[in-house]
């Protein structure tokens, strides 16, 4: 059991790690003259390729018995899978705007958020631990994003589109958690991350016209679809159900400071002792909330 339970940590570790690097990436990219179009399109569309020929080669060994996924639950997944797309494409104009260790303070306002979507949805009144949970997540996004500080000024474009991308990777959340449990995780992820193609390929279809590179597929497409829209969910999907779902979540907090300091080693952008004091404050939030509820979900 333990040493189930350390994979599973390692690979959520992975996982998220893997998340973290992204705006510093797509960051990098806009250095370089890509627009938002390009590096977004070039991400899902290798991810959905990759993840295809990933299910090519898991048909050659034996499908665990499942209840099969008929056209309804397979158009309930690409519907999900839209709000992936929505979140990619709004956190990434949300770093157009504001470094990446504030986008991604930003990002993780899905905590608070999911606990208001739960309470909605489910009739479910919050517990104490998580209301207290809610209170330092924004004590803590306040240091981290200088929000306290009147010398700082705060670029509100921004702002918003982070808290637009905050709110999809909400309803993803959601989504990831309660539409198609049964069907195999792989199939699960090629069929949400191609929701969010198209929904990408709406947004950005002018783009395809005219003034589109090609040369982002090889130079940030490839990384970006990798550490994004192939790996993760493969990590997660197998990870979670080896250390259970609230271990796994404060597993993957581990987004945030790999995100900060990603940008601090590859972009050179400052830190300030106060922003580290705030997501210290989020990762404890994230750990109170899940701290009791690890058992529930555990595997016998």
């Amino acid at each position: 059991m333990k040493n189930n339970v350390f994979k599973g940590s390692i690979l959520i570790a992975l996982g998220a790690a893997s998340y973290g690097m992204l705006a510093t990436f797509v960051k990098m990219a806009y250095r370089e003259g890509f627009s938002t179009a390009e590096v977004t399109l070039s991400q899902y569309m290798l991810g959905v390729a990759g993840l295809f020929i990933l299910t090519l080669l898991r048909k050659r060994e034996p499908a665990p018995a499942t209840k099969s996924t008929g056209i309804k639950g397979v158009f309930k997944l690409i519907i999900a899978g839209t709000s992936l797309g929505l979140t990619s494409a709004f956190y990434y104009f949300s770093v157009q705007y504001v470094p990446v260790s504030v986008a991604i303070v930003l990002l993780m306002q899905t905590v608070w958020m999911g606990v208001i979507v739960e309470t909605i949805l489910h009739k479910k009144s919050p517990g104490l631990s998580k209301i207290i949970s809610i209170v330092i997540i924004l004590t803590g996004t306040v240091l981290a994003t200088h929000l306290h500080s009147q010398s700082v000024r705060i670029n509100w474009t921004g702002f918003g589109w982070g808290l637009m991308a905050a709110l999809c990777y909400t309803a993803t959340m959601y989504s990831s958690n309660n539409i198609e449990l049964h069907a195999p995780p792989l199939k699960r992820s090629i069929y949400m991350i191609l929701g969010g193609l198209i929904v990408i390929i709406l947004i950005f279809h002018s783009s395809l016209n005219h003034e589109f590179s090609c040369g982002i597929f090889l130079r940030w497409g490839l990384l970006l679809s990798l550490f994004g829209t192939i790996l993760p969910p493969l990590l997660f999907t197998r990870g979670m159900p080896l250390t259970g779902m609230g271990l796994g979540a404060i597993i993957s907090s581990i987004e945030i400071p790999v995100s900060v300091l990603m940008a601090n080693l590859l972009l050179k952008e400052p830190v300030s002792f106060l922003q580290w004091a705030g997501v210290i404050l989020i990762l404890l939030a994230v750990v109170l909330m899940n701290i009791g509820t690890n058992k529930k979900h555990q595997l016998p």
